[in-house]
Formats: structure tokens, sequence, C-alpha cells
């Protein structure tokens, strides 16, 4: 099993639409997502999803 999922807003918007969002807590138990996502998803989140910046070091 992966350290971290990170997950886009297509797959929140789907799972959240049928009812089975907590499948990626079932599966993952923590999900990361970015503050774009959570903006563009619109809703609140459970507990178990975290927000975090992204940083990228080659940017910097």
């Amino acid at each position: 099993m992966p350290k971290v999922i990170i997950a886009d807003t297509s797959c929140l918007i789907v799972l959240a639409k049928i009812g089975e969002l907590d499948l990626l807590h079932k599966v993952y138990k923590r999900v990361t997502i970015t503050h774009d996502v959570f903006l563009e998803y619109g809703a609140e989140l459970p507990f178990w999803i975290e927000v975090r910046q992204v940083i990228d070091p080659y940017r910097q």
C-alpha cells in the first residue's frame, strides 16, 4: 500500500455523487489533496481527507 494517496477533484466528485466517497477511506485510510482541489470540490471534506500545500523544490 502506498504511503501517500493524492486525489484529484474528479474522483472526489464522482464518488460523492454515487454516495461512495467513503471507499477512499476504506481502501487508503488517509487521502491528501491540494488547496486547488479543495476549492474545486467545493464541499465539506471528511476528517480523513487532508489539504496540503504543494511544495516543489525544483521551482523555488
